[in-house]
């Protein structure tokens, strides 16, 4: 784990250094309290630090201070070193931001000690912001294909529409539909089933901008969100779908498959208004059709 100790005396610094990198720590040091501000808000932040009070620039407390009006998801702990000892001075110290302190001279053995609660903190803290991301993760991604779920790529869409109202700028919207999907399910099975639908993603996911969004809209139905596309570049990133899907065969156990995709794609224009549903709408009907007109192709449906 990092630790920053920043203290103006080289001597306290390198004997604090030795007993640190003895315990395992990997230590960053400081000589005043400004080069110790400017190593902590920085965005790979030690979390765990010891400050001397008294420093050239920045007092101890200072920098305390600095590190509390942080918005930060990750908690840095502090140890603030002082030499007072009236119970104001602690008193001051810790409502400062200083999570414990440590009177000058002070044991080897007491600070190894001190330190490790704030160990502790930090580390749970890493757990609970991991257990928080895969819970978002979750929430917003579909299990199998890894996109977007229906909730999460629905919400995109509208949001991108609010967006669409304030600057008077352009979106577009694709479904696609996995072509005779349900013969796939019943000739190789599900698992098989499951192999496609998570290729055909990944091939999806790679023909898109990289601000553009894709979910999965159903079971093997997908939903694009482009903005900034006309009626122009919809259809022609619908194409490039088309043909990710197409590209090659998809690898099964026991032998290799064909599979194509058919698309219907719809924009909004500047100075227009729709909700998500009837843009959804307008676009499914042009899948319909290219379904109706033979499958494995793009048809594009003005939103009127």
């Amino acid at each position: 784990m990092d630790i920053l100790i920043a203290d103006d005396s080289a001597v306290s610094r390198r004997l604090l250094e030795a007993d640190l990198k003895k315990w395992g720590y990997r230590v960053i040091t400081a000589s005043d309290g400004t080069e110790a501000w400017n190593i902590l808000s920085g965005e790979e932040a030690p979390r765990l630090v010891i400050l001397d009070w008294m420093m050239p620039g920045l007092s101890g407390l200072e920098v305390c201070r600095r590190v509390r009006e942080q918005a930060n998801d990750h908690y840095t702990y502090i140890l603030l070193l002082t030499s007072r000892h009236e119970k104001e001075d602690l008193i001051a110290g810790m409502e400062a931001g200083a999570d414990d302190y440590l009177v000058k001279p002070f044991d080897q053995n007491e600070l190894k000690v001190r330190l490790g609660p704030g160990r502790r903190i930090i580390e749970l803290q890493r757990e609970l912001l991991a257990a928080r991301e895969e819970l978002r993760v979750q929430a917003t991604r579909d299990s199998l294909t890894k996109l977007w779920n229906r909730r999460a790529i629905f919400d995109i869409l509208a949001k991108e529409l609010a967006r669409c109202q304030r600057e008077n700028s352009v979106v577009g919207i694709v479904i696609g539909d996995l072509d005779r999907f349900k013969g796939i399910n019943d000739s190789y099975g599900h698992i098989a089933g499951d192999a496609v639908l998570a290729e055909v993603a990944d091939r999806m996911l790679h023909s898109i901008r990289p601000y553009d969004a894709v979910g999965r809209y159903g079971g093997e139905e997908f939903l694009m969100v482009l903005p900034g596309c006309d009626e122009d570049s919809t259809l022609a990133a619908a194409e490039r779908m088309r043909e990710s899907v197409q590209s090659s065969h998809i690898e099964l156990l026991g032998g290799s498959l064909d599979v194509t995709a058919s698309f219907g794609a719809t924009s909004l224009k500047k100075d227009a208004y729709a909700t998500p549903e009837t843009l959804i709408r307008v676009a499914d009907c042009a899948l319909y059709r290219a379904k109706q007109d033979g499958r494995n192709r793009c048809v594009y449906l003005p939103f009127e």
